[in-house]
């Protein structure tokens, strides 16, 4: 694994260097002195720590570019200004580190960071698992749903009503447990709105809006569902 660190203060580097170093001794780090140089690079690295303010050509920049032809590379913004941190959701970054920030919370984000790089490895091994499904039964009859054609689901009247691409099933059942069989590639919004990722077109602070349907959002959920959002766009772009 190939660690990169984008930085134009060589102090910088050297210190990211060694905390990098700290955590993952196994990775081989390269370290980059602008935006440009990542860019030229002939091997791009599997994680980048990136800065934005560097002169030149910026980090902000930088990742545009290079989201415009690798998708793969796993990006953890890593300045000194919360400015940039919505335009982060646009290329995908894996996280946005505001300067200061102790060693223990470096520590945290690039072991997450790793977690999921050697998740994108499995994925890309063809280690994959069926598609689950779902079954529930709705008015003596016996329904079988595969979960990836569920769009939303929400809670009305004491029941779970399940939206799949081209109908709507009702049943009697508990959204906390629909929540945890359906698993990471759908979202809690709302304690009556459980959403499919996949299905997503736009969402603001209150609403999610989905292909088919909307979804409301609590405003304490926001901030965790974009960051979700995000990342499963990101493992969604490697496959």
């Amino acid at each position: 694994m190939q660690i990169g660190i984008c930085d134009d203060q060589e102090e910088t580097r050297k210190l990211m260097a060694k905390e990098t170093k700290m955590v993952c001794q196994a990775a081989d780090i390269i370290c980059y002195g602008s935006g440009q140089e990542v860019l030229e690079s002939p091997q791009l690295p599997d994680i980048l720590l990136l800065d934005i303010q560097m002169p030149g050509i910026n980090g902000m920049e930088t990742a545009m570019k290079l989201r415009s032809f690798n998708k793969q590379v796993i990006i953890i913004f890593v300045t000194v200004t919360e400015d940039y941190v919505f335009q982060s959701f646009d290329v995908w970054a894996f996280h946005y580190l505001v300067k200061p920030f102790s060693s223990e919370k470096f520590k945290e984000v690039l072991q997450n960071a790793i977690k999921q790089y050697k998740t994108i490895k499995t994925i890309q091994a063809g280690i994959k698992q069926a598609a689950p499904c779902l079954m529930v039964t709705a008015n003596g009859k016996h329904f079988t749903i595969n979960f990836k054609d569920i769009v939303y689901a929400e809670v009305f009247n004491r029941k779970v009503i399940i939206h799949t691409i081209d109908s709507d099933i009702e049943y009697y059942g508990k959204m906390k447990e629909l929540a945890q069989k359906a698993g990471n590639g759908f979202y809690r919004t709302h304690r009556s709105y459980l959403v499919n990722f996949d299905f997503v077109q736009k969402y603001d602070a209150n609403t999610i809006y989905l292909t088919k349907g909307e979804a409301l959002i609590a405003k304490h959920n926001y901030h965790d569902f974009t960051i979700c959002y995000l990342r499963h766009n990101q493992r969604k772009g490697t496959r």
